[in-house]
């Protein structure tokens, strides 16, 4: 039997294989484009609607004017392709002052917009809306990211599907330096504790039958990742992993999400991982009660990436304000 490639040689690139997608999040996607389209379609029927009564009663006519949206405070820019479309659908001309992915300190000007004054009332909120959330998401993305690389530097955030506008809040994550991770159900295979439970009775023995039959489907799969809540369970999901690797004898991103644990109890996981000659055949994810509180602890354990939910389920938007001109 040949010896197993160590996953240590590629351990950052499959990493980043694996959680850190975002790059295929534009509008020359088509399935992106398709996301954003309705997402931003009904939020205009539903703050749009028929027409807007302050304008008419106002009597104000058509006319054109200028507008710029203005940052109060510092961060991170996202949001401002998805907003272009928008616009540009509703003959507004915009000239860009930042990019997305930029920093932005308060005060500076975002995107100064030429139209008719009724359309650029009307679409007003929308568009603060959409920069407001996207920017909050990468600015929060971007901090965490530093305050890990601070701690430990091989460590990554990533964010998980507790979103409330889906791929934009994943665009949103990518722009502040974070990692997508999975992208829908039909993305990648990730096992989780309900799944656990309709195969076994037992947490490890579970895993390692869920992951063999997950196997078949890797070439589908951007990874394979199970949940687990012992250390018993991800030794042996990581034992199972490596068993199948020794037929293919191709890296291949698989996963153990380390599900609420506490930073110790991580590390002595991971000591034994090591001990056990397992450590070079996964990658390791922290998950589950993971707060600014408390994310340089688990930075410090020396996991590969820790998910966050609330990068996206209650992020805070940025404050920012379109002004007529």
């Amino acid at each position: 039997m040949h010896a197993l490639r160590p996953m240590t040689t590629t351990r950052q690139e499959l990493l980043e294989q694996a959680l850190f997608r975002g790059d295929g999040l534009h509008l020359e996607n088509p399935d992106y484009l398709d996301v954003v389209r309705s997402l931003l379609e009904t939020l205009l029927r539903s703050d749009v609607a028929s027409k807007d009564l302050t304008a008419s009663a106002l009597n104000l006519d058509d006319s054109r004017a200028s507008a710029v949206i203005v940052t109060r405070e510092p961060g991170v820019v996202a949001g401002l392709q998805e907003l272009c479309w928008l616009l540009d659908r509703s003959n507004i001309s915009v000239k860009s002052a930042k990019n997305d992915g930029d920093p932005m300190e308060s005060g500076d000007a975002l995107l100064h917009l030429q139209g008719k004054r009724g359309q650029l009332l009307a679409l007003e909120r929308v568009a603060l809306n959409l920069l407001q959330r996207m920017s909050g998401i990468a600015t929060a993305t971007r901090c965490f990211e530093r305050r890990v690389a601070q701690q430990n530097p091989s460590t990554r955030v990533v964010a998980t599907r507790k979103t409330l506008w889906g791929l934009l809040d994943k665009r949103a994550v990518h722009l502040g330096g974070g990692g997508t991770h999975r992208l829908s159900l039909a993305d990648a295979i990730l096992i989780k504790n309900n799944h656990l439970a309709l195969i076994a009775p037992l947490e490890e023995e579970a895993a390692t039958a869920a992951i063999e039959r997950a196997w078949r489907f890797r070439n589908e799969a951007a990874f394979i990742e199970v949940e687990v809540r012992s250390e018993a369970a991800a030794l042996s999901s990581a034992r199972a992993f490596r068993k199948l690797r020794e037929a293919s004898q191709q890296p291949y991103p698989f996963l153990l999400m380390l599900d609420n644990m506490r930073p110790t109890a991580i590390a002595t996981v991971l000591d034994t991982l090591r001990a056990q000659q397992l450590w070079d055949h996964v990658l390791i994810e922290a998950s589950g009660g993971i707060s600014d509180s408390n994310l340089q602890a688990y930075a410090a354990t020396g996991v590969d990436a820790i998910s966050v939910g609330s990068l996206t389920h209650s992020t805070r938007a940025l404050d920012l304000f379109q002004r007529i001109q």
